[in-house]
């Protein structure tokens, strides 16, 4: 196996944590079922009229940062990404305990991927020493660039994909438990919360302003995790890399 055909095993071991931590957004912003009242910053509104409030401003949103930090079958898995409306993104992803890629899209045309050492080398696992050093040699540092329209881009850019995320914010919410008040990231928040067997869900809504989703947390179950979203409406900064740093996956085979 040549080193050059290492960019497509990395990124085909992405695609499974990526696509279960796209489950884990979608099954936490899916609709609550039953109502509750109670009093709090939204005045009279109920659990419900709350969450809806929230959804509706949150699927308004034309850029923000996610931070992800969750448990799949395959390990855990932790994302950091900003990205916006217009397809841009950048961030990190990190699969398992160790080993981080970073990825940055900037049009529509190319994603790049840049992958840490420990990455790098639990990738290579299994290979002689000869073909793990060439790979380290040949992609260490620098950015390894794909089309979009590839297959396993797509998948690694499900979390990158912004109007996705907020369609699966579903609004028709029946049932939401008005909870405590607190603050996430410095910012006053509502708690919303719901059961569902031996599985919990809390949404924190911002009290102050728009009222944003601004974090959302499961517990038990069978892929427990947190959602932050920070950076409402501001700018992604998504560069292309320099050429000189850029390992282009289409020519290298």
């Amino acid at each position: 196996m040549s080193a050059a055909r290492h960019p497509r095993t990395r990124r085909t071991a992405l695609v499974s944590a990526l696509c279960a931590a796209a489950a884990l957004t979608a099954t936490a912003c899916g609709p609550f079922s039953g109502e509750a009242k109670a009093s709090g910053p939204f005045g009279d509104l109920t659990g419900p009229e709350i969450a809806n409030k929230a959804v509706a401003a949150t699927k308004k949103a034309d850029s923000l940062t996610l931070d992800l930090a969750t448990k799949t079958t395959d390990g855990p898995m932790k994302a950091y990404l900003s990205m916006n409306t217009g397809g841009q993104c950048a961030g990190t992803l990190t699969v398992g305990t160790t080993g981080t890629a970073e990825l940055v899209k900037a049009d529509d045309k190319d994603v790049y991927l840049r992958f840490d050492e420990a990455f790098l080398r639990a990738q290579a696992e299994g290979e002689s020493p000869e073909v793990q050093e060439a790979v380290l040699k040949e992609l260490k540092g620098r950015w390894v660039k794909t089309p979009v329209t590839d297959p396993e881009a797509k998948d690694n850019l499900e979390l990158c994909d912004l109007k996705s995320l907020l369609g699966s914010f579903e609004e028709g919410i029946n049932f939401a438990v008005k909870g405590k008040e607190t603050t996430v990231g410095g910012k006053k928040a509502l708690t919303l919360t719901e059961k569902s067997g031996d599985e919990t869900t809390t949404v924190y809504v911002a009290t102050q302003g728009e009222p944003h989703i601004l974090k959302i947390v499961t517990a038990g179950g069978e892929e427990p995790g947190t959602m932050t979203f920070t950076d409402y409406g501001k700018p992604v900064a998504a560069k292309v890399p320099a050429a000189k740093d850029v390992v282009d996956e289409e020519k290298t085979g």
